[in-house]
């Protein structure tokens, strides 16, 4: 599997959703920081992946932000929507209005709670692709779903829908990727396999993989953009150091009770005047917390 093959590749940012402390969407910020992103020389947005709260916001406010999003970058950088549901027809409805919208990519997260067995799996996921054009990409996240896709799992569905091209894998351990990345690179060698862990990304470069989609480039964009350019050029000092960086900034995400108000936090850190309020249930980012971010950037 070659990396310059992969219809998306790189780094992409799953932006977080930026509100005022009421928990109104703030699309004045919002676009400032898209801009940040895209200055930086990242390669995509994700809007409503985890770390963009998708499962708190109401459906016909998750479509408006992705317009605002779409028609605000607009083709800057490639655009995925994260129309992940428990409901199948909110997501088929979420995914025909990105389409609208103009968004380059779904990405597509596993129903949770009652985890689906493959064949679920293969019916849900077949469902949203047979109900768009766009490119889909598959969201695994075992730890929050309660299922895997497994590589034998995304394979099958590789192989049977054309509009799947890729996967994130949030999975901390490389090993599940790397799998992956072989079941499916004879099946389809322009699958684009992500990590969803932030310091994975050379390892799975090395293993075939498409690069990663991961929170801490809302906070340090330029960092991961200068690691992407390093290693598909060759400069693998450069890469090196980056990746350095990254690891020391991988701290970040056990500063706060949740990862989100931990990466909104580390945003405003650094000087972006955003509200660090996560919607409910949840517990916010306190001052104690917010000082120990600033100290690790």
């Amino acid at each position: 599997m070659t990396n310059s093959a992969t219809v998306f590749s790189g780094v992409i940012c799953p932006s977080i959703t930026i509100t005022d402390d009421d928990g109104n969407i703030d699309y004045d910020l919002w676009g400032r920081h898209l801009d940040h992103l895209i200055e930086a020389g990242v390669d995509g947005v994700l809007v409503f992946g985890s770390i963009g709260e998708f499962y708190a916001f109401p459906l016909e406010v998750k479509k408006q932000a992705v317009d605002f999003v779409a028609k605000h970058v607009a083709g800057r950088i490639k655009v995925f929507a994260g129309v992940g549901d428990t409901n199948l027809d909110k997501v088929i409805d979420f995914a025909k209005a990105a389409e609208k919208s103009g968004v380059d990519a779904l990405v597509v997260v596993s129903p949770y709670y009652f985890g689906p067995t493959p064949g679920a799996a293969k019916a849900y996921f077949g469902a949203v692709a047979g109900a768009t054009d766009l490119p889909v990409i598959l969201y695994n996240f075992p730890p929050r779903t309660g299922s895997d896709l497994t590589p034998e799992l995304v394979a099958e569905l590789a192989s049977e829908y054309p509009t799947i091209v890729g996967i994130k894998d949030t999975v901390d351990t490389i090993s599940h990727t790397r799998k992956v990345i072989r079941a499916v690179s004879g099946i389809k060698p322009d699958f684009a396999v992500f990590s969803g862990f932030d310091e994975y990304y050379l390892v799975n470069r090395v293993s075939g993989g498409a690069g990663v989609i991961c929170g801490l480039t809302n906070v340090e964009p330029e960092t991961f953009a200068k690691l992407n350019k390093a290693y598909v050029s060759g400069d693998y000092a450069t890469a090196i150091e980056a990746a350095e960086r990254i690891s020391h900034l991988m701290a970040i995400y056990d500063c706060a009770d949740l990862f989100i108000a931990a990466i909104k936090g580390a945003v405003k850190a650094k000087g972006l005047p955003i509200s660090t309020l996560i919607r409910e249930p949840a517990v916010q980012l306190t001052e104690d917390q917010y000082a120990k971010i600033q100290a690790l950037l």
